[in-house]
């Protein structure tokens, strides 16, 4: 039998309730790996992936021969690393004659794999092949606007999934109100085909309208790339539902007027 450990540090407790379920969930951290074998281009692309995601994200360069998505068994110990560094997100790369420059993209539920997407990586360029004033260079930590431009993102299959996967990946924590200060980038994704799309980062530059509301230029400053859907692994229906299920929120307590305050713990005010 396992052997159930209990937190005995403030700490250590601290870290169990961050972990534990929450009614409004916080933002989700992304894990990024690589296989036995990666290209240059690969390379660049984990990295800039790390980049844009540096505020929550967790990038792990050693080699990892055991980590094989769609294959029985070899799910194991990305799983593991999912429940270690907490990551709900995870970005997969490797690189083989039968797959050149392969990115594996998905999610877990209660850390275990919950959905996959495969694609794989053409026209790659970095950040660093785009010209433009460093002003424009998005902050780290600000909130992104994501545009899906195409038919294909409703009607098939392979790119409503990617949507889905791209979404959960990018947005990072859901917010109700912004600061129109504080949008300064936009990740555009043009459905080419219906297994092709074109994923461009921009920078938005505000200017002046004549109006309240400002009007806003886009600057490209990469990455930039072209993704392949090659395969992709939907979740069964029960595991679906059980993710999709939301708990009740608890009713307020209600609060003690400052007369039952003073009763109920035998402290009386000064009387006038």
């Amino acid at each position: 039998m396992l052997k159930i450990k209990t937190p005995k540090s403030g700490k250590a407790k601290r870290e169990i309730e961050k972990r534990a379920p929450k009614l409004v969930e916080s933002g989700k951290k992304t894990l990024i790996l690589q296989g036995t074998k990666t290209s240059n281009v690969l390379n660049a692309v984990l990295a800039e992936i790390y980049h844009l995601k540096k505020d929550s994200a967790v990038r792990y360069t050693r080699k990892n021969e055991n980590i094989r998505p769609f294959e029985s068994g070899g799910e194991t110990s990305l799983e593991f690393f999912s429940l270690k560094t907490d990551c709900s997100i995870f970005v997969f790369g490797s690189h083989s004659k039968k797959r050149p420059d392969n990115l594996v993209i998905g999610r877990t539920y209660d850390h275990h794999i919950y959905d996959l997407v495969e694609v794989g990586v053409e026209n790659f360029k970095s950040m660093e092949s785009f010209t433009y004033d460093k002003k424009l260079a998005p902050k780290v930590g600000s909130k992104p606007f994501i545009a899906f431009i195409g038919e294909g993102f409703e009607s098939v299959d392979e790119l409503k999934h990617l949507k889905e996967v791209l979404l959960e990946l990018l947005r990072g924590e859901v917010v109700e109100n912004l600061n129109l200060a504080g949008l300064d980038h936009a990740y555009i994704c043009t459905a080419v085909s219906s297994n092709r799309v074109f994923f461009t980062h921009c920078a938005m530059r505000l200017k002046k309208s004549g109006t309240i509301v400002p009007r806003m230029e886009l600057v490209e400053v990469g990455p930039s790339m072209d993704l392949v859907v090659r395969r992709h692994r939907l979740p069964n229906d029960s595991v679906r539902k059980e993710a999709m299920k939301t708990a009740k929120e608890q009713p307020k307590k209600k609060v003690e007027s400052l007369k039952l305050y003073f009763y109920h713990r035998h402290i009386f005010p000064p009387s006038m």
